[in-house]
């Protein structure tokens, strides 16, 4: 995945002037790439085998569906994940980068937000931890990209990629009762 995307042309993905500097500035190492791309891969294959079967009947009914946090959780956190994961892959800089970037953030800061509405046993629950971390994590990385700190920019991308999407994400299809759960294994 990461060879095809960084060969296609510079026009296809909004290439500039600026894109070889922010792309050396940022570049993952080939085993942080693989660990995204498998990340990224597994993650979106897994949700989206869980979607399609809750979708067409084939998994239990779910509660879950009916409240609309869940229902806004769920469809902002689906694109994210192979979104997010394409971002970190692709050429960095870009006007594409920037703008489908700023599209992962509103994404990101709509999960979390929707998540304080969804509560088990009418409190919250552990996994509720992730919705700070993810508003601050949202924050500095739109604060480190803004005063051009690759550096710091990376590390907060990739703590709330791996850290603040894939670890819920995972506790999200291994807990029982839970939507993605159920979908998976109901």
């Amino acid at each position: 995945m990461t060879s095809l995307i960084h060969s296609l042309p510079i026009s296809l993905l909004g290439g500039d002037a600026e894109r070889g500097s922010a792309r050396n500035a940022f570049d993952l190492s080939p085993r942080m790439r693989a660990i995204v791309a498998l990340a990224a891969t597994a993650m979106s294959l897994t949700v989206l085998y869980a979607i399609v079967r809750g979708m067409l009947g084939y998994a239990p009914d779910h509660a879950a569906t009916r409240h609309l946090a869940v229902v806004i959780h769920v469809s902002t956190v689906i694109p994210a994940i192979p979104l997010g994961g394409f971002l970190l892959l692709a050429p960095k800089g870009t006007p594409m980068h920037k703008q489908l970037g700023k599209l992962w953030v509103v994404l990101m800061v709509t999960t979390a937000l929707s998540a304080i509405f969804i509560q088990t046993s009418g409190g919250f629950s552990f996994i509720h931890i992730f919705i700070p971390m993810t508003l601050w994590a949202s924050y500095k990385l739109i604060a480190t990209a803004r005063r051009g700190d690759m550096k710091g920019h990376k590390k907060e991308i990739l703590s709330l990629y791996l850290g603040a999407l894939m670890i819920p994400g995972i506790f999200s299809m291994a807990l029982p009762g839970r939507l993605m759960n159920v979908w998976l294994f109901g």
